[in-house]
């Protein structure tokens, strides 16, 4: 490796050309970043006491014989950023200068000649920038002065423009640019192939310009060190495809989360949002993927980036499950997708029934949605999906989803219908994120025509407004300011209309019977509202009856015949051991204290169960928790947890990690009198709540 110090425009004027691999990503840069180098440059290009402004690093190595004065172009392992948006801003001062030279060396001629072309050469060599895929004639268009393709880079485009915009604002004062730019410092870093790591200069360089995301150090580590006729060819096949799907913006906003999914679907293990790329290494380099071979590997990234397309991109094109998969965007559920993805590949294999896995998707649907009416904390959604698969049994694909749904344990269930449909007509269901959602799901269902939720507004029927008229105070009774607190918000009240301004504060009959009102409306949401006489609290408790049996025909819940379900419940294997066989739980002051313990932990969830075993009491729900070894004069308590998560503030807790001991985790601690027990039970309360959330 070579680096030294350089003028950014020196570097470019003596290089031959600058190509961007296949590998790489595609040109980034936003607004944001862009307007920062041209305050950059504006400040130093005005300011004679500043002699130049770092700009990064360039990196680059050589196809031919790895020496600038070559004429062998430079392939850029970091950089590209910079180097593209300053030929754009080049390129718009070029066009913007016209015949003058604000400054020497600063001629259109000379800047098109010494930096964006080489006047002598031909074809793709006659441009110093060579950019990869939707860049590549984007930038070319605009070198050329032509118009640009109809599938055009949106940021070369955008980017181009803007500096058109700041240039033409700097008209009267383009020295300033000229001088900044000049100004422009770089570490012109050129590597030896046969003694260079690209690869992992390429992870190292990542703190000047736009950050990388685990996407593009992912694509750089699969393609980067292959034979060029391989690496094009994977490119071609299958990477470039995958971009063309993902669109330029989603490409750049939503790649890294697939991938994460794509890993977690693989491996059952969610990866921390920021390691996506390390945990793709070592998935890589697990003997069963690294013996497939890379090609395998894209190919299947690229299978998966499909699935991954139709369920998050609206590219579904079979209509019943695009509306599944609609609906559950809406609730924003993409802890669902690892799940989602191996249905999609059994689907897409002809393993899995179309009818089937639209079923699946609104279970999934139904399961999220029920649980936040409920109140249900969401904490435990990645794990429960991540692990969804190990339960199916494929010869009976949608009988076993439906009973792994109706036996997940307590603090993960699927709420029944009596405890949706009771939670769901006291909710308060306006101040809701996603209350377009369940209103437009509620509204469409069984509609063939569906009705663009969209265009209307939610209306109270009893208005939102807390200075009541004298008409609402007689409709609603004496206990009016009760009622207005208790049901405002909730499903009883809340209807959708594209009147709203038009009902105001209005009494109900004037509601009901003015033109467009409720008695003439075509929602489904109103239905019945014609009829009734006087909205009061009979009224609204009736209709959130209504509307909640109709919820459980939106939001389905999974059925089966207690035999079914009954075979996919696991035996548990008894021990063969019971209290008896531990002296110390049975007399004395330890059994007590144990007894007080045990009412205490299995209190914190229906689900949790205990056992005996030889040397010491297991609580868990799916794995365990907290184990209690007895002994003479304490209860020695393991939690199971790594030291470093448990919140002790007391310290009585110990690392037990390099230390063999009975018992689950990392964690120990002694419980000796009831007065400890408050302290101690926060202690595994912390445990059981690790085990119920999730791990990122």
């Amino acid at each position: 490796m070579k680096a030294s110090e350089t003028k950014l425009l020196a570097l470019i004027k003596k290089s031959p050309q600058f190509v961007i691999p296949i590998y790489q990503r595609t040109y980034s840069w936003t607004e944001k970043e862009c307007r920062e180098l041209w305050d950059d440059i504006m400040r130093t290009g005005s300011k004679d006491e500043i002699s130049s402004h770092f700009f990064g690093s360039i990196v680059y190595i050589e196809k031919g014989l790895y020496q600038v004065s070559s004429q062998s172009p430079l392939l850029v392992i970091d950089g590209q950023q910079r180097l593209t948006t300053v030929t754009l801003l080049i390129a718009a001062l070029a066009n913007a200068i016209g015949d003058a030279e604000p400054v020497e060396g600063f001629s259109p001629r000379k800047l098109r000649n010494y930096y964006l072309l080489n006047p002598d050469e031909d074809g793709e060599k006659y441009y110093k920038l060579i950019l990869s895929q939707t860049d590549k004639s984007s930038l070319i268009a605009i070198l050329n002065q032509s118009q640009q393709p109809e599938d055009y880079s949106i940021r070369v485009r955008q980017n181009f423009e803007l500096f058109e915009s700041l240039i033409k604002d700097y008209q009267d004062n383009l020295a300033t640019v000229c001088k900044g730019l000049a100004k422009l410092v770089v570490v012109d870093v050129a590597l030896s192939r046969g003694q260079d790591n690209p690869q992992l200069i390429f992870e190292s360089m990542n703190s000047t310009g736009r950050e990388l995301t685990q996407a593009d150090l992912i694509r750089n580590y699969i393609l980067m060190g292959l034979e060029p006729k391989l690496q094009t060819q994977l490119y071609d096949e299958h990477w470039r495809p995958m971009e063309v799907k993902f669109g330029q913006e989603a490409y750049g906003t939503q790649f890294d989360s697939f991938m994460r999914h794509f890993l977690t679907a693989k491996t059952g293990k969610i990866p921390n949002q920021n390691a996506v790329y390390e945990a793709f290494k070592a998935y890589s380099r697990v003997p069963e993927v690294e013996q497939n071979g890379v090609d395998a590997l894209v190919k299947d990234i690229h299978t998966f980036a499909g699935y991954y397309c139709a369920m998050a991109l609206e590219q579904e094109p079979k209509t019943q499950l695009k509306r599944a998969f609609q609906d559950l965007r809406g609730l924003k559920v993409e802890v669902a997708y690892p799940f989602l993805l191996e249905l999609y590949q059994d689907y897409a294999s002809g393993e899995f029934p179309e009818t089937d896995f639209v079923q699946a998707v609104r279970l999934v649907e139904s399961y999220v949605f029920r649980r936040a009416v409920c109140g249900i904390p969401t904490n435990s959604l990645n794990k429960t999906f991540a692990n969804f698969t190990k339960a199916l049994k494929k010869e009976r694909y949608l009988e076993s989803i439906q009973a792994h749904f109706l036996l997940l344990p307590s603090y993960r269930r699927f709420p029944n219908d009596d405890e949706f449909k009771r939670s769901l007509q006291t909710k308060d269901l306006y101040n809701v994120r996603d209350r377009s959602y369940w209103l437009r799901r509620l509204e469409n269902h069984d509609r063939k025509e569906k009705v663009e939720v969209n265009n209307c507004t939610i209306e109270h029927i009893m208005p939102q407004n807390e200075n009541l008229s004298s008409a609402w105070k007689t409709s609603l009774g004496p206990d009016w300011q009760r009622i207005h607190q208790t049901y405002l918000h909730t499903l009883g009240n809340l209807t959708l209309t594209g009147y709203n301004s038009e009902y105001s504060d209005k009494p109900f009959v004037d509601k009901r019977d003015m033109k467009n009102g409720f008695k003439n409306s075509p929602l489904n949401l109103n239905e019945g509202l014609g009829q009734v006489e006087q909205w009061d609290e009979y009224a609204i408790r009736k209709r959130a009856d209504r509307l909640s049996t109709m919820a459980l025909n939106v939001w389905i819940s999974p059925k089966l015949d207690s035999n079914v379900l009954d075979s996919y419940q696991s035996k548990p294997q008894q021990s063969g051991y019971t209290i008896k066989d531990h002296p110390y739980l049975c007399s004395g002051k330890m059994a007590d204290l144990f007894q007080a313990f045990r009412k205490e932990v299995l209190a914190l969830d229906s689900g949790i169960t205990e056992e005996f075993l030889k040397l010491y009491v297991a609580y868990k729900l799916e794995s365990n928790f907290v184990d209690v070894v007895p002994q003479a004069k304490r209860l020695r308590i393991s939690l199971n947890m790594r030291f470093p998560e448990i919140n002790d503030p007391k310290r009585i807790c110990q690392d037990v990690s390099s230390v063999g001991r009975w018992g689950n985790g990392d964690v120990e601690l002694g419980l000796a009198s009831l007065d400890e027990l408050p302290y101690v039970l926060g202690l595994v309360r912390q445990s059981l709540e690790r085990q119920m959330g999730d791990v990122e």
